[in-house]
């Protein structure tokens, strides 16, 4: 084991776990052990929650000034701990270090940071109305409690920041469950916010599956559940949430198209595809892996991308020349292989690259997750590998005759996370823009997702947004307060 087991985390310090359970988190790039995992019982939920719940009455009442000075604190220390951090997120996630260490820390500590410098600059401020010369209004924002943060595999410490950032800044608590299969970055995290002065308590640390979210999820002790997963999954914590009154956040999957206009300059056409496709080992919930070309388009696109694919270098994951790790497991794994197999037998597109087989890695990877970058072309909207999320590196190139077409079908999905357009044309930019059904959208450019940028999805993509100032808003709940100063009282209630 290349890490000592994990424990639970709560009331400021590690915890022994209770079910006799554990769990192996793998290196995806060598299929090989890292570390024991221990998994939590319902009477550790329980223990984590009350201490959340002692910690948030002390947390909540602290000036939003001194909360974003102990949150700035916590991202200068992941700043300066982000090679560290990187290397773990890169054996647990099987990421490219070239990845971990420029995005994953990097984009986690500025929403933390954002979240601190929106809060300690008044960003949580309410409103007044004076009503009349006698009576007026204002309204606060109050924290909701303590609240359930879910996170993903495939930005396992970004996403829980992404959470984390916005909840500690607006005054709660949390509890949070990493996914199984990437649960090592979760106590560092907790470390941090400890020693910058976070009190114990306020964020806790869970292990387990999905029966461990289940019970966090729907236990009454929990005011807001925000979770980022597939869509399936979200859908079934959703409605155990809403049964239950909580406040919700989900970010789930999507089949984003990419959709390149006539006019569009190749080489940025190609760029932005394969940016929409591969990176990540195409391990991203808005890529997109619907790539509308114009049908005058075909030759040259094609004929550039294959020439391109040669720079998606796969191979051990701290070299600097690699820029595509392997998937994230076993289980993914056979998953993203069995659509590329639909794709060719079942589907019967046309395989341009890529394909099922295991590509040619050093001989000490050969047993990791590793898949070749995938290119369909010819592709038409009823196939399978279209229509539903594949969630690895895998490109399906649809061709159109109008503008007019390609938004139509761009918009023929049950999904609506993600949408862009490349086109010299800006004025026609904006108008695709406004009829693709997503809730992120970009223009000649792709996957870029600042902490200013409130992002969240249309459809079954999900519900509510993350980051940006709107943001915020999703952890806090107004209390509105009408002060009458007339010194009477009007009545109805009058002896006539």
């Amino acid at each position: 084991m290349s890490f000592p087991p994990r424990q639970l985390y709560y009331d400021g310090k590690v915890q022994p776990a209770t079910s006799g359970k554990t769990f192996q988190t793998i290196d995806p790039s060598k299929a090989t052990p890292l570390a024991d995992i221990h998994v939590a019982s319902h009477s550790d939920i329980d223990s984590a929650i009350a201490s959340a719940e002692r910690a948030f009455k002390t947390w909540s009442q602290t000036p939003p000034a001194a909360r974003a000075r102990i949150l700035q604190k916590a991202a200068s220390l992941l700043r300066e701990r982000n090679d560290e951090i990187a290397r773990v997120e890169t054996l647990d996630s099987g990421k490219a270090y070239t990845e971990t260490s420029t995005v994953d820390v990097v984009t986690g500590a500025d929403t933390l940071e954002y979240y601190a410098n929106l809060v300690g600059s008044g960003g949580l401020n309410g409103e007044t109305s004076h009503l009349r010369e006698d009576a007026w209004v204002y309204t606060k924002k109050a924290p909701l409690g303590v609240c359930a943060g879910i996170g993903a595999w495939n930005y396992p410490i970004q996403i829980a920041l992404w959470k984390s950032g916005p909840c500690l800044a607006a005054g709660n608590t949390m509890i949070y469950k990493p996914s199984e299969f990437t649960p090592l970055h979760a106590q560092t995290l907790a470390e941090i916010f400890l020693e910058a002065g976070l009190p114990a308590g306020a964020f806790n640390v869970v292990y387990g599956a999905g029966d461990v979210g289940a019970y966090l999820t729907s236990h009454p002790g929990i005011a807001k559940v925000s979770f980022t997963g597939q869509v399936s999954t979200g859908l079934k914590v959703a409605g155990s949430a809403a049964g239950n009154m909580k406040y919700v956040t989900m970010e789930l999957g999507g089949k984003s198209p990419l959709i390149i206009l006539p006019d569009a300059e190749l080489e940025n056409a190609v760029d932005g595809a394969m940016m929409a496709n591969f990176y990540s080992t195409g391990q991203v919930c808005t890529n997109g892996t619907r790539v509308f070309v114009p049908r005058s388009m075909k030759a040259a696109f094609e004929k550039r991308l294959l020439e391109k694919i040669q720079f998606v270098r796969l191979g051990p994951v701290f070299d600097e020349a690699t820029n595509m790790g392997p998937l994230s497991s076993s289980v993914h794994y056979e998953k993203v292989t069995s659509y590329i197999r639909q794709g060719i037998e079942s589907d019967k597109a046309t395989l341009l690259c890529g394909g099922p087989d295991k590509p040619q890695v050093p001989k000490d990877l050969q047993n990791g997750y590793w898949v070749k970058p995938t290119v369909f072309t010819d592709c038409t909207d009823s196939m399978k590998i279209v229509r539903e999320e594949i969630f690895g590196p895998v490109m399906s190139i649809l061709y159109y005759d109008t503008p007019e077409e390609a938004v139509r079908r761009a918009n023929d999905t049950e999904y609506g996370l993600a949408a862009g357009v490349f086109t010299k044309n800006i004025n026609m930019a904006h108008r695709i823009i406004d009829q693709l059904q997503a809730g992120i959208t970009w223009v000649n450019t792709w996957g870029d997702s600042p902490s200013e940028m409130s992002v969240g999805g249309w459809k079954k993509s999900g519900l509510g947004v993350e980051n940006g100032r709107k943001g915020i808003e999703a952890w806090v709940t107004n209390k509105s307060t009408l002060v009458d100063m007339s010194g009477g009282v009007p009545t109805v209630f009058a002896k006539l």
